[in-house]
């Protein structure tokens, strides 16, 4: 109503219909609002209970730091305790006492070997599903072994018992490799006048194999080499020796055998 002439310019009609439908709208635009405050916005995270997705992991990232820093000033502390405890003098190693076992008594145990513990030791000891050499009997000799060439090359001079030859002589290329025929242990490594640089392994079942006339020696006594494991360089030193060349002898039992009826060259 204009204040002046008392004219009416605007009217409203309230009515109880129009108020409801007015605060319902009011009511639905300020739900809108303050869901789209929460969902939408960094308001979320001051609400109690309603964190944030990378707070979680975040919480767990800081958990392990934790965790790895602990670890390692627990280590840096012992560390120190024991540089304090050597400076000192004192022992540093830690004794665990193991406690006894009352529950038994073991004053009165058996130690003796039963019948078929003794029947499992001989079986062992005398096969041979664990021999150096696979389907070789200690039974029938080495003609199951299978023997690695100490070199590749030409026989010059062959096994000869009367001419007192106990091996046969290969020869080969300069600096060659000398290999060692079956697993085994280095028993000897030295020089000598007449054979120049020899070198002897021990195998199993009483194998030996001796390598003479050597340029140099690569293993030393008491060393454990595999089959084909180079040993030694082929040369021309000693006495006997004519040329670069390895003379090569397998004795069995005690008694020289022919490397050719068991070795390739």
């Amino acid at each position: 109503m204009d204040d002046d002439t008392f004219e009416e310019r605007v009217s409203v009609t309230l009515t109880p219909l129009g108020i409801l439908v007015a605060v319902s709208a009011i009511t639905i635009v300020m739900t809108a609002i303050v869901v789209s405050l929460i969902a939408f916005t960094p308001i979320r995270v001051y609400i109690p209970g309603y964190g944030d997705m990378g707070m979680e992991k975040d919480v767990i990232t800081l958990t392990e730091k934790t965790d790895s820093l602990m670890y390692e000033a627990n280590a840096q502390k012992l560390y120190l305790e024991n540089l304090k405890k050597i400076l000192q003098g004192n022992d540093t190693a830690v004794n665990i006492q193991n406690p006894t076992d009352t529950t038994k008594k073991y004053d009165k145990l058996d130690y003796s070997r039963s019948p078929e513990d003794s029947a499992l030791r001989s079986e062992m000891e005398t096969g041979d599903e664990y021999s150096l050499a696979l389907g070789v009997s200690r039974k029938t000799g080495i003609s199951g072994y299978f023997f690695f060439a100490p070199v590749k090359g030409s026989v010059t001079s062959s096994f000869n018992l009367a001419e007192e030859h106990f091996g046969v002589d290969v020869a080969s290329a300069d600096n060659e490799s000398v290999k060692a025929t079956l697993d085994g242990t280095i028993i000897s490594a030295g020089w000598s006048p007449e054979d120049g640089y020899v070198i002897q392994v021990q195998h199993s079942n009483n194998l030996i194999s001796v390598y003479k006339h050597n340029a140099a020696l690569l293993k030393k006594t008491g060393q454990f080499v595999k089959a084909g494991e180079p040993i030694a360089i082929i040369g021309s030193s000693g006495e006997h020796s004519t040329g670069p060349h390895v003379h090569f002898e397998i004795w069995y039992n005690g008694a020289p055998v022919d490397p050719q009826e068991y070795v390739v060259f």
